[in-house]
């Protein structure tokens, strides 16, 4: 049986203005090529299909249409669990209609834990793998708010919250699977961020919880898993060093800090020996459908760069971070000129000798651009000479506030 596992396709999403549905719809119609050329017989997507939980027509015709011709391929399931950036409510709304295509979705918590365990069949009917689809757990729905709780102490209930679903999901997984028959292997399915996680400068991933409490140990999955399928965050990498514990990382890079690094999706197959033997992975390339580039330097550099690229009859979006010491106070009309008449577009001009003598004159150590919202929250403390003993306790309540913020499901009603 084959398997394909990708997460984080981020459908809407732009970057820097630009609109980016013609690379996700090449990376959908390249995704049907894929499981067509590769017979595979169950797709997992592990959650943020769309970037916001209000997506556009546009996303919206692009999710089902690639559903509708995933129905009509090699695939015989499809599993689709919700992530930070989904809205719950928006998901599940279609799973009735959506069943009729064995595409099966988990878009928040039932309150029953069996609910999230998929058994799949094959065209005979017989059971052939069983799916612990577990979506984003949010904050709420595993840990109760106590009055006068610590920092240590919401995390241990969030990290014990999240242990405590995931083996309870994962245990009545087995108890089908010995009711059914040992060879079935199992696949667990999640979002979450696990400690030790690579991330990118400019990806895009947030923090799930508050702060970074549940950055969760890899130790609350079972060692004798089948596959893990994760979603969340964007770089390709294992889980503890594991083959079968896996973040697919996502298809597209979600800003120029990825320009560079190479997608791929897993496909799982596992023999007729069933869960007895480990499973085979493999990583498959995604074409880029969209070239990105970061170009970092003094003027001579950045030009001779342009210059190569223009003669490689290149077509991408750039990213220019002047740092020269020459002060050029016209970079952008230097740069439009150095490109015309080419397919090259530059998305963003960051000009650090302008920002240099700027910060200089006023005395300032950042601009609000390169600062992160967290960051500025410690300039606000700083500013306004809170005092140390207050400045716990309104991280706290700041931190809450912009998780509440993250987790709001605009689409519940």
């Amino acid at each position: 049986m084959k398997i394909l596992h990708t997460s984080d396709w981020h459908i809407g999403k732009t970057l820097y203005g630009r609109k980016r549905y013609n690379e996700f719809e090449a990376f959908l119609t390249w995704l049907i090529e894929t499981i067509e050329q590769e017979q595979v017989d169950a797709l997992l997507i592990a959650g943020d299909i769309f970037d916001t939980s209000t997506p556009g027509n546009r996303a919206q015709q692009l999710y089902y249409r690639f559903l509708h011709r995933v129905a009509a391929s090699s695939c015989r399931h499809v599993v689709i669990i919700a992530g930070n950036h989904d809205s719950p409510s928006f998901l599940s709304a279609p799973r009735e209609l959506l069943k009729a295509l064995d595409v099966h979705v988990t878009g928040s918590l039932s309150g029953d834990p069996a609910d999230e365990v998929l058994i799949l069949h094959n065209t005979a009917g017989v059971a052939e793998l069983i799916v612990c689809a577990i979506p984003h757990l949010r904050d709420r729905d595993i840990r109760l708010a106590e009055a006068g709780e610590s920092m240590q102490d919401k995390s241990r209930k969030l990290i014990e919250g999240i242990r405590d679903h995931y083996a309870t999901v994962i245990n009545q997984a087995r108890l089908q699977r010995a009711a059914l028959s040992p060879a079935i292997p199992i696949i667990t399915m999640g979002h979450l961020f696990v400690a030790g996680g690579q991330t990118i400068e400019g990806d895009g991933v947030r923090e799930l919880y508050v702060g970074s409490l549940a950055h969760v140990p890899a130790s609350i999955f079972p060692a004798d898993m089948d596959y893990l399928a994760l979603g969340h965050l964007h770089v390709p990498q294992c889980v503890n060093d594991s083959p079968v514990m896996r973040y697919s990382g996502s298809p597209l890079p979600m800003g120029f800090g990825e320009a560079g690094q190479e997608k791929s999706i897993c496909l799982v197959e596992f023999n007729h020996s069933g869960s007895t033997t480990p499973a085979d992975v493999r990583l498959i390339r995604i074409p880029v459908f969209q070239p990105l580039e970061r170009i970092k330097g003094n003027w001579k550099e950045i030009s001779d760069r342009i210059f190569r690229l223009i003669a490689e009859h290149s077509c991408a979006w750039l990213e220019i971070i002047y740092e020269g010491d020459e002060l050029i106070t016209n970079l952008p009309e230097r740069l439009q000129s150095t490109i015309e008449d080419s397919s090259l577009e530059i998305l963003r001009i960051k000009n650090n000798r302008i920002i240099r003598q700027i910060l200089d004159q006023t005395g300032e150590g950042d601009t609000l651009e390169e600062l992160s919202v967290h960051e500025v929250f410690e300039h606000c403390l700083s500013a306004h000479a809170i005092p140390a003993e207050q400045q716990a306790e309104l991280r706290l309540a700041y931190q809450e506030i912009l998780t509440s913020l993250n987790e709001d499901d605009g689409r519940a009603g």
